[in-house]
Order: structure tokens, then sequence, then C-alpha cells
């Protein structure tokens, strides 16, 4: 392949793609989902090919590309006017924390694990799991998070009202992981797992093999999840 043959297929390929990814609009970047993933993915392909490759035609090449956006926007289009077709392309979002409560098996179905979730409602600021009233998995990969109402913007300090709370913690830490103690904070607390024992047992709770997620609050207390928290409609 010479050089000019090279910046014919270069010029060419970006001026297609540049009004191909115009045209499919800025969801391929902003609110990219699964299969706009695959997507974008396959379009890159098509037009590395084209530009790289000379046993691909020019014509072919475009043919391809043209082609796939066309399919793209297609699916875009059905997605947009049929709801089944949607929750058949791109999933539907999956709630996974209720009321404070880890929904387990939604949190199974996403494919998140506890260190996964705590990560995620921290870059939503939010630093205790009893503080959700609702945390929803959304099908483009990041979280919603809803407070509960007394954890919402205005509170009790905006309202010049002394809190009573005493904070001996200064953030709330995780000591129980399914069923697995985190040893290694309940030292950096200066706890141990006979406190642990009978915090549990204050609780109602026999087993630490029994607690999905455990964690002390900032007022020393212990917040707990067992395992096999029933959806509620």
């Amino acid at each position: 392949m010479d050089i000019l043959d090279l910046l014919l297929r270069t010029f060419i390929t970006f001026a297609v793609l540049f009004t191909l990814m115009r045209m499919l609009g800025r969801q391929e970047v902003s609110q990219m989902t699964f299969f706009n993933f695959v997507s974008a993915i396959a379009i890159g392909s098509i037009a590395a090919n084209l530009v790289v490759d000379q046993d691909t035609s020019i014509i072919n090449g475009m043919i391809a590309l043209v082609g796939w956006s066309a399919f793209s926007l297609a699916v875009e289009y059905i997605n947009i006017k049929f709801k089944k077709s949607r929750r058949l392309l791109e999933g539907e979002p999956i709630i996974v924390i209720k009321d404070g409560k880890i929904m387990e098996k939604s949190l199974r179905a996403t494919k998140l694990d506890i260190d996964n979730l705590l990560s995620m409602l921290r870059q939503k600021n939010v630093f205790s799991v009893k503080d959700v009233d609702y945390a929803i998995f959304e099908t483009s990969g990041k979280i919603s998070v809803m407070k509960k109402e007394e954890e919402q913007l205005l509170t009790k300090g905006d309202m010049n009202i002394p809190q009573k709370i005493m904070k001996v913690y200064p953030i709330p830490t995780e000591v129980i992981s399914d069923g697995v103690v985190n040893t290694k904070n309940l030292s950096r607390l200066n706890l141990n797992r006979a406190w642990l024992t009978s915090q549990l047992y204050q609780a109602g709770v026999t087993s630490i093999s029994d607690v999905f997620y455990a964690e002390v609050q900032q007022d020393g207390t212990l917040y707990i999840d067992k395992k096999q928290d029933a959806m509620k409609n």
C-alpha cells in the first residue's frame, strides 16, 4: 500500500466515520449501554480495517460502515418505540438496596460484590448502607441512590437544631462481609470478636454466617443486614 492510497483511505474513513457518529448521536459516548458499547467497537474495527487492510476495498469498507451504522440506528429506533424490545436488548434497572437493606439476589444478578457496591455508594457521597432508602443499578452500569429522608439535603444541622448523635468514629466501618468477619477493621476500631458476637446476639443473630453485611456506625452502634432479605412489593 503506497502513501497516497493510505492517506486517501484515512481521509475517506475519517469523513464517513465522523458523519456516522454525528448521525448516531451523543448516546454512543455519554449514555453508553451494552449494545452501544459493542456497536462502537464494531464500527471502530471496521474503520481500522478499511484504513490499513489493502485487501479490503474502499467501497466494501464504506458499505460495511454504513450498513452497521444503519443497523445500530434501527435498533435504537426500535428501543424507543417498543418497551419490550428495550428490556430484551438493554435489560432493566435492578434495585440493590431497599430501605437500608442489601438485596443479595439482586446484587448477584448485577454481577456486583459488596466491595463494588460500597465503592459506588461512596462515589455518591454515601458512606453507610443504613442511610440509603433505595439504590438502583441502572442499565448504563451506574448506580442511582435515594437517601433516606432524614439524610437528605435539609437536615437538623441546617435548621440549627442540636444533634444528639455523638460521633465515636469518623465514618461507618465494615466489620462483616458475606458472613466473614473483617478482623483488621475491628482492630482499627479497638473492638474484638467478643464485642461483635455480643452485639449480634442482642440483635437476635446467633451465627455470623447468617450476616451478609455489618458495619459499625459513627455513634458506635452496629448496623446489621442479614442474608436472604425478601424483596417487598
